[in-house]
């Protein structure tokens, strides 16, 4: 009987490396461009970027076929809810990147209609910097996405993503038992997080 040798057909590996080395490489981006970030966004994925160089080449509207949201521009507190409404349905496990000084924090808009942070409202994994960030800074923060994906834990982005479903579940409870629309409860949810220390709102 011949020797079984297994040097090159058996790997041995974790599973959350494996299906995280298969996550990093195959993220579908939604963008949600409101301002000249979506523009920068626009020539990233360009040839001369070639953000398919990631494995991100699919671009898609739809947030049902994608797992990766990027927010490009300012955000007011009234497209909060929507914001909010396009997060939920994406397809898990998602992500999302700040792309640009509007969406991270308000940017130079410090007034009562904007949204002073995406990042009260849907969870954030990567903060771009910029006014608007370059196409090379977009890559580096889609590189950084992939290293922080590497070294998660798949419990630790299955209880992330649940407590944005728990305030979801929030939101609507007060759309039902006060009968207030979608932006009002977000509003009235962000400033008792702001009375709170919290700051966010899942």
């Amino acid at each position: 009987m011949a020797e079984l040798n297994l040097d090159d057909a058996v790997v041995t590996t974790r599973l959350d490396a494996i299906i995280n080395w298969g996550r990093k490489n195959s993220m579908w981006p939604l963008p949600f461009g409101t301002a000249c970030c979506a523009i920068e966004f626009m020539s990233m994925m360009s040839s001369k970027y070639d953000f398919s160089r990631f494995g991100a080449e699919a671009l898609r509207f739809s947030p049902r076929q994608s797992d990766l949201l990027l927010v490009l521009g300012t955000i007011t507190n009234k497209q909060a809810p929507v914001l909010r409404q396009i997060y939920a349905q994406m397809a898990e496990p998602k992500w999302v990147i700040s792309v640009g000084v509007c969406a991270s924090s308000g940017g130079m808009y410090r007034t009562y209609a904007t949204l002073q942070g995406i990042d009260r409202v849907v969870p954030v994994d990567v903060y771009v910097p910029g006014c608007p960030p370059r196409p090379e800074t977009m890559i580096y923060g889609a590189m950084k996405l992939q290293e922080k994906i590497t070294a998660e834990a798949l419990k630790a982005r299955k209880d992330h993503i649940q407590a944005f479903y728990d305030s979801m579940d929030r939101q609507r409870d007060l759309e039902a038992e006060q009968g207030l629309t979608a932006h009002q409860a977000v509003r009235s949810m962000v400033l008792e997080a702001g009375q709170t220390g919290a700051q966010r709102i899942w």
